[in-house]
């Protein structure tokens, strides 16, 4: 599939290869990832998209947990897809990559019957403009009944948090880190149609605080 056409997006770690430590040890991935995929709660039939995958950890999770799920990951960054298909290389019935942005889910999914989609530190990264085409891409994705669950950076309750969480505006940039902060995501999943939005869980690490949201398609 030819690569998306580029958008302001903040990519994956310079060096690949550090991807999943720095990962694991800014955002506390022990933590709050069992507890997003626990939320997601696959079960046989399930069509799930993961939305930004990454190099596909949390694809490789589901699949151990819920082989008879079809499983679909979408990344715009070609070099994490590549490791994505490595860590999942064996995997069956196999997992489905695919190059694209959230805002192109719709496009790449429509027809699929997808009944979950999941997210995880995708929105801190991108401008409102794309979080709010994202989501409503994500939303267009599922079908009646399906649900929405995220995992980001969100409001920074404490000054303790703030003050990690500016870690992450350095790196990825006050404009488009800000509004995560200031604990837009609920109110764009609402804007744009999502029902029953809820901040379930939310977990302090040294990067800031990271937040658990559940939403659903009527």
């Amino acid at each position: 599939m030819a690569e998306p056409p580029a958008k302001n997006f903040v990519p994956a770690a310079p060096q690949l290869w550090t991807y999943d430590a720095l990962s694991f040890l800014l955002t506390n991935t022990r933590r709050w990832r069992p507890a997003l995929l626990a939320q997601l709660a696959p079960v046989p039939g399930d069509v799930i998209a993961d939305i930004g995958c990454g190099t596909g950890t949390q694809l490789r999770l589901l699949a151990r947990d819920c082989p008879s799920a079809t499983l679909i990951g979408i990344d715009p960054d070609a070099a994490i897809r590549e490791r994505a298909r490595a860590k999942l290389a064996g995997v069956s019935p196999p997992v489905e990559l695919l190059a694209g942005y959230a805002r192109d889910a719709a496009k790449l999914l429509g027809g699929r019957g997808v009944t979950k989609v999941l997210s995880s530190l995708v929105f801190h990264q991108v401008p409102v403009e794309e979080k709010r085409a994202g989501l409503a891409a994500m939303r267009e994705t599922l079908r009646p009944g399906g649900s929405l669950h995220v995992a980001d950076y969100g409001l920074q309750r404490t000054a303790k948090m703030r003050k990690r969480f500016r870690l992450v505006q350095k790196g990825d940039g006050f404009d488009n880190t800000e509004p995560n902060a200031q604990g837009v995501l609920p109110e764009l999943m609402a804007e744009v149609g999502f029902d029953r939005v809820t901040e379930a869980q939310v977990f302090d690490t040294v990067s800031g605080s990271i937040s658990i949201y559940h939403a659903l398609v009527r």
